[in-house]
């Protein structure tokens, strides 16, 4: 073969190449997200096409459905009847935006195989249900409307569980945004307003937002110690003003710029009670690194928790990271410097305390049932960590019960239930302190009855502002849900 022809069939070859590559990518690596791109007809077609099943409240409240359009009864539209209460946990199920919250991790469940797909026809040729199944949460609707109201207009988030099962009681972020603007006519404007909201309506809080836990954080630290041998609730601490750190020109101060309690010794028990920063950074660097992050990645930090919905890992860093920083090992101890957790990670804290040391996989899909009501699959509580021995739980159960009886605490406690919780004000240099509290009740509950435990957050101290406590903000939030479980008055005696 001469020159010109080799480098003619050089050239064939070479576009050939092209092609074979260009088409490759195009039907194998990106098929799908043309496939799914929502511009696509066939996209609208088929999920318009498709009915999807019904979700509901564990009492039974309709929280998301489909509708048929009455101009073409083969056509649906789904429908969110409690607008923007649930629309971080349901999420939605739309044409422009896909699928969020439960609509998208139970899609499988909820979509019908009503459709000319393989598996559509090969499911009714053998008689299969192509019906959608539908879904009965965790979620308690009085109890997530008094959290959301409780709430109000400030930015935070709440999430209570049931500490034996692991069962969400109740998930509130806030801001929140009504899910039924989304699969309109006027979808497309109105996500691109909630796109550029500085609020940020469409961020949940609850679980995929990271914050300082401040002081909310001692329940980890003081296990810690408990599970180290460092110290009790009785061992005994010097009491200074302020807490001069080591290497550094830092201290640590209480938050109101006083000593712990009167004397020159105050006992770990009553540190805890009243939320002493320079005692709990004394705390921390005795612990160490290793073990203060060692106890709080058995509580969940670190991981991304097993969840219903995407969920972020509460961070705290490696314990290698503090070799020569024993004023981060101080300042980590009380919930600042690079500790940040969600608010989902501090109610699993709470719950572990009220479990024994052991906290559930949270969950928040109950039941699946088909189109005659069947139940056809129940969620099984599921051990996910050992986060503290069940002696030192309760010894931390002690302590929180004191922050609520006579410490920090007294705005979250309800007439003739013993709650046990810690407020946290944790510093933000960007603004405000967020103001927290996590807790549980009863105390000392007995294997039948009702226990919640809970994580209410304040983003950059709600309306109080910089005058924003754990106890005066965070804490009175946590005593309306924990009236509304125990059917009681939130008016404290």
């Amino acid at each position: 073969m001469n020159r010109p022809v080799r480098v003619l069939a050089m050239g064939i070859f070479a576009i050939f190449t092209v092609l074979v590559a260009a088409v490759t990518y195009h039907q194998v690596i990106v098929g799908p997200d043309y496939r799914d791109d929502p511009r696509n007809v066939r996209v609208a077609a088929a999920i318009t096409g498709r009915e999807r099943g019904t979700i509901i409240t564990a009492d039974g409240v309709v929280v998301a459905s489909s509708e048929a359009d009455p101009d073409d009864p083969l056509s649906f539209r789904r429908s969110y009847p409690e607008g923007p209460l649930y629309s971080h946990t349901v999420g939605y199920s739309t044409i422009l935006f896909g699928d969020q919250g439960v609509e998208a991790f139970r899609s499988d469940e909820l979509t019908s195989d009503r459709d000319a797909t393989i598996s559509g026809v090969l499911a009714a040729l053998v008689g299969g249900d192509i019906r959608p199944k539908g879904l009965r949460l965790t979620i308690e609707h009085n109890l997530q409307s008094v959290a959301r109201a409780a709430l109000g207009d400030q930015r935070g988030a709440v999430v209570a569980l049931e500490p034996r099962t692991g069962a969400v009681l109740a998930m509130v972020s806030t801001p929140d945004f009504d899910p039924n603007l989304l699969v309109g006519g006027n979808a497309a404007p109105a996500g691109e307003a909630l796109d550029t909201d500085p609020a940020q309506p469409r961020l949940n809080r609850a679980t995929a937002a990271l914050f300082p836990p401040g002081s909310t954080f001692k329940v980890i630290t003081a296990s810690a110690a408990f599970e180290a041998g460092v110290a009790s609730p009785g061992t005994p601490f010097p009491n200074p003003v302020e807490l001069e750190l080591p290497g550094s020109t830092a201290t640590i101060s209480n938050f109101n710029g006083q000593p712990c309690g009167p004397g020159a010794e105050v006992p770990l028990s009553t540190a805890f009670i009243n939320s002493c920063n320079t005692i709990f950074g004394m705390l921390g660097m005795e612990v160490g690194a290793d073990q203060l992050v060692g106890t709080a990645e058995s509580f969940g930090f670190n991981a991304e928790p097993p969840f219903d919905i995407p969920s972020v890992a509460s961070v705290i860093p490696p314990a290698e990271s503090f070799e020569f920083d024993l004023p981060g090992v101080a300042q980590s101890a009380i919930g600042q410097r690079d500790v940040r957790a969600t608010p989902l990670q501090m109610a699993l804290a709470a719950a572990a305390v009220a479990n024994n040391g052991e906290i559930m996989v949270p969950y928040l899909v109950d039941e699946v049932f088909n189109a005659e009501g069947i139940v056809q699959e129940s969620a099984e509580p599921v051990v996910w960590l050992r986060a503290t021995t069940p002696s030192s739980a309760g010894a931390l159960a002690d302590l929180m019960e004191g922050v609520v009886t006579s410490g920090t605490g007294r705005r979250a406690s309800v007439p003739g239930v013993r709650i046990a919780g810690k407020t946290g004000t944790a510093e933000d240099p960007a603004g405000p302190p967020h103001a927290w509290f996590i807790g549980y009740g009863p105390v000392g509950a007995g294997p039948g009855d009702p226990q919640i435990a809970l994580a209410v957050l304040v983003e950059s101290g709600g309306d109080a502002g910089e005058a924003a406590t754990g106890g005066t903000v965070a804490a009175p939030i946590a005593q309306e849900i924990f009236a509304e479980f125990f059917g009681l008055s939130s008016e404290t005696e």
